[in-house]
């Protein structure tokens, strides 16, 4: 299948899912997440707040604030440009909706940092596969946001983990040149990371 086909299947695929299901699948991969060291030790994190059928991270979200860390979702910038900045949560935050139709931190460049300042980034995807590839939706923010890496591949914050269903997974994803490879990823089901992390895959439910 190519990258349009799988992206159609997929996304049909997750917004299928009831909501009984949406809210079992994010306490669970919440509950996943929060047993990480990564997540434990992480100062600053990335969020995202969830669209179309996507795995829902606000849990993981409040418990993060209520520890004290930082965190982070993105802003998009307004048509023709295609940017994406990361801007921290403050209390009494103010919010916009931005042209997708989707809630984000209303605009403060201030508080706005580089991906790579981050300890940790929870990404959204439409797919995935077991090599650490993530298909999104097309539009290229977070490839943008973190095409650093390509150029320098040693260059490793933030830890990158993709957060989805597990029905999302595919044996293999066809893979552009522009794609930044994932850490890791976590769904209701299971925690895969690459082998050179040494974390290896927490299958236990």
């Amino acid at each position: 299948m190519t990258r349009g086909q799988w992206r159609r299947t997929l996304r049909q695929r997750r917004r299928s899912l009831s909501k009984a299901q949406q809210a079992r699948a994010s306490r669970d991969l919440c509950r996943r997440i929060a047993q990480l060291p990564s997540f434990q030790r992480s100062r600053r994190i990335g969020l995202y707040l969830p669209n179309d059928g996507e795995i829902d991270p606000t849990p993981l979200l409040y418990l993060a604030q209520r520890r004290g860390k930082h965190c982070y979702l993105p802003v998009v910038s307004g048509w023709p440009r295609q940017q994406m900045r990361l801007q921290r949560l403050r209390p009494g935050q103010r919010w916009a909706r931005n042209r997708f139709g989707i809630n984000e931190p209303a605009s403060a460049p201030h508080w706005q940092v580089k991906a790579w300042q981050l300890d940790l980034l929870l990404l959204p995807l439409v797919g995935f596969d077991r090599q650490g590839n993530r298909l999104g939706m097309g539009g290229g923010f977070y490839d943008r946001c973190l095409a650093y890496r390509q150029r320098r591949r040693h260059w490793r914050r933030p830890q990158l983990l993709g957060l989805a269903h597990q029905c999302q997974e595919v044996p293999q994803l066809p893979i552009a040149d522009w794609d930044i490879p994932l850490d890791g990823i976590v769904t209701d089901r299971y925690s895969l990371f690459l082998q050179e992390s040494g974390l290896g895959t927490d299958t236990r439910r």
